[in-house]
């Protein structure tokens, strides 16, 4: 592993010094500019919810809603599969640089706007952008920082998407109401070029590895790229839009997928053989059940129980402060990261089963429900992060920070649309069974992860 830029000397036993921390000597700067670019993209990603109806009635363009979402998540999966063999044979730089270069481009294309064709096309660019630069960041953060101090940057990140979750839908709909949607892309230009130049000295010294893993690049990858971000468009299409085309639809996504993930995760990652394939597989399991729930969690309080828009989002703000404060503790923790993994998987499953009983009483209760579930994302996300750096070989962390990306990004999505045509097929004359089934499928999701999480180790049988 490539030493630290400038940094103090990492002494042998992995253990850091009194006097190293992310904010110390040649760690500050990176740490400063990784967290700025997090809290960015994430600001973006949350504020957008609140202005895409204002977006789409100005130009005229309700018939490509959805798109102004999938779009992005599309090219997202697509820019993460491509972008893990360029990082491991050119290092994090220029990926980096690049990605925030491209997701830039994507919020003047989307904030200048003249049809909704054009904003959708923005959008999708600046998936393009974040999927490259979530990847190296991650690549980044293995070069730059020894192993004992990836929990806290880990750590770091989660908290960096409290902020937007707290504060990003309202900021956006102020701007959107009082100078126009429009700045919630323009004005977020000039705050990632002093987060790319602080980025910049980090770079210094960081040599390419010579020899990428033959098996997982080259063509073979970038055809079973294309493969997955298609069939994930079109199952979610499929998934979207029953009916006459839900079946075909279906079936040639799910043929992609069957297709390109072989290629794109670690060797018997489908099988959930024990470490990395493991922790591939738990991440894209917890991120679908617990994103699932969270997205029926308004849903359900403002049609059944008569919340506000308003209240109903104070629930999932204090799931996103528990998520924070576990990420925390498992930061500064000497415990084993695999020990975290499987409690944080516990507390997901029980967050689950809590939430969807408390959603069919009336009053807060899935206030404290959905906080056990928040602790759970807390100390599970980033300890299977550091456990993938750990796992891989310094010329395959591209291609497996990849992967974990394509499994998070593939585990919400793809369940949040199935719970998505489950719910709609129950009516909202019968909402409460149908979030009830989903709430099932969430649980057995999340009990799937608890397994993965006794299988994180290699080298067992």
């Amino acid at each position: 592993m490539a030493a630290p830029v400038d940094a103090p000397a990492t002494p042998a036993h992995g253990k850091r010094t009194p006097s190293e921390g992310l904010l110390s000597g040649a760690y500050r700067t990176p740490t400063l500019g990784i967290v700025l670019t997090v809290t960015l993209l994430a600001f973006e990603a949350m504020a957008v919810a609140t202005v895409m109806p204002v977006t789409a009635r100005d130009l005229n363009g309700m018939s490509l809603y959805a798109w102004g979402f999938s779009g992005t998540l599309i090219a997202s999966l697509l820019a993460t599969v491509l972008a893990g063999g360029w990082i491991d044979r050119s290092g994090p730089a220029r990926p980096l640089l690049l990605g925030l270069a491209t997701f830039v481009a994507g919020l003047a294309i989307a904030g200048a706007a003249p049809t909704m064709a054009i904003f959708v096309a923005g959008r999708a660019v600046q998936g393009l952008g974040t999927g490259v630069a979530m990847v190296a960041s991650y690549v980044l953060i293995a070069r730059v920082y020894p192993e004992s101090l990836r929990p806290r940057v880990f750590a770091a990140l989660a908290a960096a998407w409290v902020l937007p979750s707290l504060i990003g839908p309202a900021v956006g709909g102020v701007v959107a109401e009082h100078i126009g949607w429009r700045w919630v892309f323009l004005g977020l230009i000039p705050l990632v070029i002093p987060a790319a130049a602080m980025l910049i000295p980090a770079f210094r010294n960081l040599k390419p590895v010579e020899h990428a893993p033959a098996g997982r690049t080259g063509a073979t990858r970038y055809i079973a790229a294309v493969a997955v971000a298609a069939g994930a468009g079109l199952l979610l299409y499929g998934l979207d839009n029953p009916g006459l085309m839900l079946v075909p639809a279906a079936i040639v996504g799910l043929a992609g997928l069957a297709y390109g993930l072989p290629k794109l995760f670690p060797a018997g990652t489908l099988r959930m053989r024990r470490g990395l394939p493991s922790v591939v597989v738990a991440r894209g399991l917890l991120a679908g059940a617990f994103f699932g729930t969270d997205v029926f969690i308004p849903l359900a309080l403002t049609s059944l129980h008569g919340f506000s828009a308003t209240q109903a989002g104070i629930v999932l703000t204090v799931a996103a402060l528990g998520w924070s404060a576990a990420s925390q503790i498992q930061g500064r923790s000497k415990r084993p990261q695999r020990l975290f993994v499987l409690l944080g998987a516990v507390f997901t499953t029980v967050g689950v089963v809590a939430v969807t009983v408390t959603l069919q009483l009336s009053g807060w209760w899935a206030a404290p429900a959905w906080t056990i579930g928040g602790f759970g994302m807390g100390f599970a996300i980033s300890s299977l992060s550091v456990l993938m750096l750990d796992q891989s070989a310094e010329e395959e962390q591209g291609v497996n920070s990849s992967a974990l990306q394509i499994s998070d990004t593939l585990g919400s999505s793809v369940v949040v649309g199935l719970a998505g045509a489950l719910v709609t097929g129950f009516g909202t004359e019968h909402l409460e069974q149908g979030l009830i089934v989903a709430g099932v499928l969430f649980t057995a999701i999340a009990a799937l992860a608890v397994v993965a999480a006794f299988r994180l180790e290699a080298g067992k049988a």
